[in-house]
């Protein structure tokens, strides 16, 4: 069982037009709503690959329980979700993914969820400090932006409460959260190079990985969007590459391959492996409607031809 906890969920919305014009008005053709939040996303996912997930987050007033009414109602997988959200006072939040058809691309809104008290915080940490000791997780996932009022160390705090219940801890998410996390020292992190070189001032991506890494954690896997994913581990560093590029709407793409990541980190895969998985699911989620979703057709198709490199010794 894989624990995932979302800070800021969310209820995506995804809009598709057909064609998006500044300062024009739309006729919406078709509406989706989600469950989202990044760590929901990835729960979604693990749960199509067959893992069971439980996840926890914070959820609040009629947003929030539309969120939990979808979750509850997810069924397509052969993976069970639990909910174990906590309920705050302020409202879950909204993103808006606006698809133009014409193009392909996506335009997304994102609110910036609800603002927690002092109190809430610590009711929460309470919560996931049992779900590690009671659950005892394969893996925990900490995921996505922290919502107002939560301490921007905070992701450090989880990280260190996964290490005291030797539970592996991965964690994607950006900016200061990024880099207070690393030095607690998560067993993985996720970032893109635009937040990889956000912390460590290079936009070289193989050496602003192996900067994360000395900076704390143990592993880092870099998404370098259409042009695959980069990992360095404390052993080797290796380059993962689809064999061309897939339009379509890339939200989600990067929870896709948390999700490959965890899968492979449970499952005892080796890193190649890992990789592998994590590049032919995000490239079959950017030809899906919406994220947490994917081309399971494509998925199988690509999986056997994405090229994996070892990169140059450090």
């Amino acid at each position: 069982m894989i624990l995932t906890a979302t800070l800021n969920t969310a209820l995506d919305l995804t809009y598709r037009v057909p064609r998006l014009e500044r300062h024009g008005s739309h006729r919406v053709r078709e509406v989706a709503e989600r469950p989202g939040g990044k760590g929901l996303n990835v729960a979604r996912v693990l749960a199509s690959l067959g893992h069971d997930t439980v996840v926890t987050g914070c959820t609040g007033r009629r947003t929030g329980e539309e969120l939990r009414a979808l979750l509850g109602a997810h069924g397509t997988g052969p993976g069970r979700i639990t909910d174990a959200l906590v309920t705050v006072g302020g409202s879950t939040r909204r993103t808006v993914a606006v698809v133009d058809e014409a193009t392909g691309d996506t335009t997304q809104f994102n609110e910036p969820g609800p603002h927690l008290l002092p109190e809430e915080w610590e009711s929460f940490l309470a919560v996931y400090r049992d779900l590690l000791h009671d659950l005892r997780p394969d893996a925990v996932a900490l995921c996505g932006s922290l919502p107002p009022g939560v301490p921007v160390g905070a992701y450090a705090t989880l990280v260190r409460e996964a290490r005291t219940a030797r539970v592996p801890v991965l964690l994607d998410t950006s900016g200061e959260p990024l880099r207070r996390g690393l030095a607690a020292r998560p067993d993985l992190v996720k970032p893109n190079v635009r937040e990889l070189a956000g912390i460590t001032g290079t936009n070289e991506p193989l050496r602003a990985a192996r900067a994360a890494r000395r900076r704390g954690a143990s592993a880092v896997a870099a998404s370098l969007g259409p042009d695959g994913m980069l990992a360095v581990t404390p052993e080797h560093a290796w380059h993962a590459a689809p064999p061309r590029r897939y339009p379509g709407n890339p939200a989600g793409a990067g929870d896709s391959a948390v999700a490959a990541l965890l899968s492979g980190l449970v499952e005892g895969l080796p890193w190649p492996e890992r990789l592998a998985h994590a590049v032919a699911l995000s490239a079959a989620t950017v030809r899906a409607p919406a994220a947490g979703e994917y081309d399971a057709e494509l998925y199988a198709e690509l999986l056997p031809r994405i090229a994996v490199t070892e990169q140059p010794a450090a």
